[in-house]
């Protein structure tokens, strides 16, 4: 079962992913764009989280500047993942053009956002 180490990795495309493990839940914080440059990077760098015993998941998104739907697509599978395990999923402090991405598309109806 993989566990996360306070576990930091750059993707070369203006996206940081930074992973750490906080008492019951995993936080991820973003830092940058998700875009068709490096959607399949964050797709590989989250993969972890879509198994193990502890499903919740929160994402701290202040760093957060753009998303593509490839993006959203990554995020769709995390809440599935997260359901599928009883667990919560949660992203805060969303840039206002995120956000809107968010609400446009609906995902906002899928996904928490605080």
């Amino acid at each position: 079962m993989w566990q996360p180490n306070n576990k930091a990795m750059k993707n070369n495309n203006n996206m940081n992913v930074t992973i750490n493990k906080q008492d019951e839940k995993t936080l991820v914080v973003l830092d940058g764009r998700i875009d068709s440059t490096n959607a399949d990077q964050f797709q590989q760098d989250v993969a972890p989280l879509m198994e193990g015993d502890n499903p919740d998941i929160e994402f701290d998104c202040s760093g957060m500047t753009y998303t593509s739907s490839q993006g959203l697509r990554v995020f769709l599978l995390l809440q599935k993942s997260v359901v599928a395990r009883n667990g919560k999923m949660v992203l805060r402090d969303m840039n206002p053009r995120v956000k809107e991405v968010f609400d446009i598309t609906g995902f906002s109806n899928i996904i928490t956002i605080v």
